[in-house]
C-alpha cells in the first residue's frame, strides 16, 4: 500500500512541477523588461527578413543583412543629425530648427545589437556564425558614433581605467591654506 502512496506522491509532484514549466513558458509578465525588449527586438528583425524580397531564412542571414536593418531603422529614429552642410553642423544646442535627417541614435543601436547577437545564440546560432558579432558591424557602430559626435560638436571619450591610486589622488577633498 506505501508503494502506491508514494506513486500519487510522484505525480502530484510532477503535475505541479509541469505547471510551473508551463506558466513559466506562457506568463511574459515573468521576463524582465531587457528580455521582453530582446524578444521584441528579435521577432522585429525575423518579420524583416520576411519582409525582403525574395524573403531570408535566417540560417542565410549575414552582417549585411543586419547592416540594411540598421539603416532601414533610421527612417524611424528620433535625433537630430546635422550634415556638414548644416549650418547648425557641430553644435550641441542649435538655436532654430533645421531639415537635416532623424536617425536613430547611436547608443540605441549599439544596445540593439547588443541584444540580438545574444538572441542569435539563444535562438540556437552558433557564436562563429553570429552575423551581429560580426567586425563589419563594430566598425558600422563606430563610425554612427563618431558621426553624430562630430555633428552635435561633442566628442565621445574612452573611459580611462582607475586604479585604486588614482582613486585618492582625484579626491574632491579642497585644501585651505
Amino acid at each position: 500500500m506505501s508503494s502506491s502512496g508514494n506513486h500519487g506522491k510522484d505525480l502530484e509532484e510532477g503535475s505541479s512541477r509541469d505547471l510551473y514549466q508551463q506558466q513559466q513558458q506562457q506568463s511574459p509578465a515573468t521576463l524582465s523588461r531587457y528580455e521582453s525588449q530582446k524578444r521584441r527586438d528579435w521577432n522585429t528583425f525575423g518579420q524583416y527578413l520576411k519582409n525582403q524580397r525574395p524573403p531570408v531564412p535566417l540560417a542565410q542571414c549575414n552582417c549585411n543583412h543586419v547592416l540594411d536593418f540598421l539603416r532601414y531603422l533610421d527612417q524611424f529614429g528620433k535625433t537630430k543629425v546635422h550634415l556638414q552642410g548644416c549650418m547648425f553642423y557641430g553644435q550641441p544646442e542649435p538655436p532654430a530648427p533645421c531639415p537635416c535627417p532623424l536617425r536613430q541614435a547611436w547608443g540605441s543601436l549599439d544596445a540593439l545589437i547588443g541584444r540580438l547577437r545574444a538572441a542569435y545564440e539563444e535562438n540556437g546560432g552558433s557564436p562563429d556564425t553570429n552575423p551581429f558579432a560580426s567586425g563589419s558591424i563594430r566598425v558600422y557602430l563606430r563610425e554612427v558614433r563618431e558621426c553624430q559626435a562630430k555633428a552635435r560638436g561633442i566628442p565621445y571619450k574612452k573611459k580611462k581605467k582607475t586604479t585604486k591610486g588614482n582613486e585618492e589622488s582625484t579626491s574632491s577633498t579642497i585644501h585651505f591654506s
